[in-house]
């Protein structure tokens, strides 16, 4: 188990912890960690993150940061995979696929979902159905900007208010947090995989979802928004026979594990 997995096994997966998460949640504590990591005081925390997850000194370069938010913000050189039918990752994370059944719910950890919850009913499932989700979980050491996967037409951003559970794979295990947490839904028209529905999912300490691209006609590998603060989920639909993934994603998704992956990374083509 890794050391930041730890206390979220204990907050979700024993009593005591439940209840202390239960305080949390209930009561917003955690907006006061979030304070924290917003003002100077907080300024110490990024060395100690640089060496732990072992951040290139390039990707800091010619930068400085006044609060730990500024850093976790920070912007990086990203390159893309530029071929037009080639599906590129929108983000840093790892990367699991479920399928869309012909009722429009999809089926994660244990729990059962539907795409009129996920949109809290923006939007109707059945365009979806027998279709693919990729659901993108990013941690806390992950460059959290996303960016668009195809040329199109980026559609409004739909806020959805929410609590803020942890999305490691402990907390989906005993709560249906895409449908709980705060969250937000888009529905971009791409030139090459059809019309996709892309939700950002907040997570604990996380509750900034920021698009920087609303109605408006968009680029394949550009900017489309970031999250604030530690780990959070991106999770997407393709309607069926859009997308093909990767052999060696595949490979990995069949095992039963999560397979890397990183903004602009090629994982798939579009279908017939």
């Amino acid at each position: 188990m890794g050391a930041n997995q730890l206390p979220v096994r204990l907050l979700y997966g024993t009593g005591p912890g439940r209840l202390l998460l239960r305080v949390i949640l209930r009561t917003g504590a955690d907006r006061l960690a979030v304070g924290f990591l917003r003002s100077p005081l907080s300024k110490p925390m990024i060395r100690r993150y640089v060496r732990r997850y072992q951040i290139p000194p390039e990707e800091l370069a010619g930068q400085s940061f006044r609060t730990f938010h500024d850093f976790f913000i920070r912007r990086r050189e990203t390159s893309f995979d530029p071929l037009p039918d080639h599906l590129i990752s929108p983000c840093d994370g790892w990367l699991s696929a479920v399928p869309v059944r012909a009722n429009s719910r999809f089926r994660v950890k244990g729990f059962d979902y539907s795409l009129e919850d996920l949109t809290d009913g923006g939007v109707d499932g059945s365009r979806y159905a027998n279709g693919t989700c990729l659901i993108f979980r990013l941690a806390s050491s992950d460059y959290h900007h996303f960016c668009c996967i195809d040329d199109g037409f980026c559609g409004a951003c739909h806020r959805i208010p929410g609590a803020l559970h942890s999305v490691q794979p402990a907390a989906c295990e005993r709560y249906p947090v895409y449908t709980l947490n705060r969250r937000a839904w888009t529905l971009l028209d791409t030139d090459h995989f059809g019309p996709v529905l892309q939700s950002e999912v907040g997570a604990l300490v996380v509750g900034g979802i920021v698009h920087e691209r609303e109605e408006s006609q968009v680029r394949k590998g550009e900017a489309m928004g970031r999250f604030e603060l530690a780990g959070s989920t991106i999770v997407q639909f393709f309607e069926a026979g859009r997308i093909r993934l990767n052999p060696e994603v595949l490979e990995t998704l069949d095992s039963g594990a999560e397979h890397r992956v990183r903004l602009g990374m090629w994982i798939g083509t579009g279908g017939s």
